[in-house]
Parts: structure tokens; C-alpha cells; sequence
């Protein structure tokens, strides 16, 4: 099984020249960092709107491009409802950049949780980790992939499978999940900063479902850090009123690493 794109054309472009482009330009106006980091979590809209934001976090990955050879990456349901998290069977993931291998050893370590089962239509049209795929395949040499979709899940949860996976240097974990939704810009503003303090403090506690669509994979992640004392830096916060929207109506982005 192959799991084919299906916001190719929409969040991003179909046409792989126009990708590779897009991509670089990003790419090349953030800051590479000193350090690669462990973990990030970064913004799955059109790249026109949160490309900027999540190309922050991922040209840290640069100094790592032949270390990490695992990604780990869940990001929430935002069409089919269901408790716990879902895999998938699929044994690739592609995009126009090519296709990226499942990690299926991985796959079926956690599928063995009582929480955790293959649900096919939860991955379908599910762009929240579809999106992160192209910036994964133009930072990377060669990885696999352990896609996963949050639905109703606890953060004790989200937090058991990635300290399952969390693994050494090779593996990268990738938390997708868009901030503040259709407020004025002064609004959001206020709310994504209220929200990345509660990120940067690791209380995933105070965020509520409207402070960030992907809270329970955020929570999960935050769970672990606390519990394994790392520190979480926000990078980049911003809206799409800052990039290709109009201030009336924005949908907030932010970028965090976990070094």
C-alpha cells in the first residue's frame, strides 16, 4: 500500500520543480542554528501562509541531513473523529518529491497499545502530516517515517508512544499543530503568545483546543519533556496576516525546538 498525496496542488505545489523552489526560498531565509534539534513542532497550513514559519524549524536539521534516518510524526485529525491514535498500513508515503518508506518495526511496536490501531481513513486526506513530508524529504538523506494521527487521545497517551520511539541522534520527533483560528490579528497575537509561554513552561495543562488545533500531540509532547527535564524554545511566531493574508481573519503558526 501507498499512501498517495492529497493536498498536492493545494497546500503546496504538485509540480516538483515548483516545490524544490518554494522549499529552498524558505529554506534559505531562515537561520540553520548550531544544533540540530531532538523535536520540533511546527505548522501544517499552505506553505504560503505557515511555510515561512515551519521552514524555521526544519533548516535547523541541516548539520543532521545523514544523522536522522527516523522521523516520528503525529499530527491531529481534522476529518475523521476517533479515540487514541491511528497508523496505517501503507509502507510508503509520497509526495512529489517521491516516496518515503514506513518504519513498519515501529508501526507494529506500538500498535501492540491498546489505544493505537490502524484506522486507513484517519491518514486518506489527512494533510496535518502530508504537509511536513516535502520539508523532511528536501533537509534529509535517506528516513522512514512513523506517521500518526491524533484523534481523542490524553496526553499520558500521546507521551507513552513517543518516549516508545524516542530512540538517539537517528530519530527526529515531529509535533504538527497550527495555533489561534480566525481571529483579528491583535487577537491572535495575544493568544499565541499566551499559548507559547505555556509551550515554552511545559504546562500543557493550560492549553485549551482553541489555543492550538494540534493540542493533544502538543501535550503529549510536553508531557515527555517535563518528565525527561528538556526545555522547549519557540523560534518563530507568527500569523498569516504576517504572510499572505489579511489581518481580519488569521490563523496563528509557531515554531518550537526541543535541543
Amino acid at each position: 500500500m501507498n499512501r498517495q498525496p492529497a493536498v498536492a496542488g493545494s497546500f503546496y505545489p504538485a509540480n516538483p520543480e515548483q516545490l524544490h523552489l518554494m522549499l529552498d526560498q524558505f529554506l534559505s531565509d531562515a537561520a540553520s542554528g548550531e544544533k540540530a534539534p531532538k523535536a520540533i513542532i511546527a505548522p501544517h497550513a499552505g506553505y504560503i501562509y505557515s511555510g515561512p514559519i515551519a521552514a524555521s524549524a526544519y533548516a535547523r536539521l541541516k548539520k543532521a541531513h545523514d544523522k536522522i534516518t527516523r522521523v516520528v510524526l503525529i499530527g491531529p485529525s481534522h476529518r475523521v473523529a476517533f479515540r487514541g491514535l491511528a497508523v496505517s498500513r501503507s509502507e510508503t508515503f509520497t509526495t512529489p518529491l517521491g516516496s518515503v518508506p514506513v518504519d513498519q518495526a515501529a508501526v507494529q511496536t506500538i500498535v501492540q497499545l491498546p489505544f493505537v490501531e490502524y484506522i486507513e481513513q484517519a491518514h486518506t486526506y489527512e494533510h496535518s502530516l502530508e504537509v511536513h513530508l516535502p520539508f523532511l524529504q528536501e533537509m534529509l538523506d535517506s528516513f522512514e517515517i512513523v506517521p500518526i494521527v491524533a484523534g481523542d487521545a490524553s496526553p499520558e497517551q500521546v507521551s507513552q508512544v513517543l518516549d516508545a520511539l524516542w530512540g538517539g541522534d537517528e530519530t527526529l520527533i515531529v509535533i504538527s499543530s497550527d495555533l489561534s483560528h480566525y481571529h483579528d490579528y491583535a487577537t491572535a497575537q495575544q493568544m499565541d503568545k499566551s499559548t507559547s509561554q505555556a509551550i515554552e513552561q511545559l504546562q500543557y495543562e493550560r492549553l485549551a483546543p482553541e489555543s492550538a488545533c494540534g493540542k493533544v500531540p502538543v501535550s503529549g509532547l510536553l508531557k515527555l519533556a517535563r518528565k525527561k527535564s528538556l526545555s522547549i524554545t519557540t523560534i518563530d511566531l507568527r500569523n498569516s496576516g504576517d504572510t499572505a493574508g489579511d489581518k481580519a481573519s488569521v490563523v496563528g503558526y509557531g515554531a518550537y525546538v526541543i535541543e
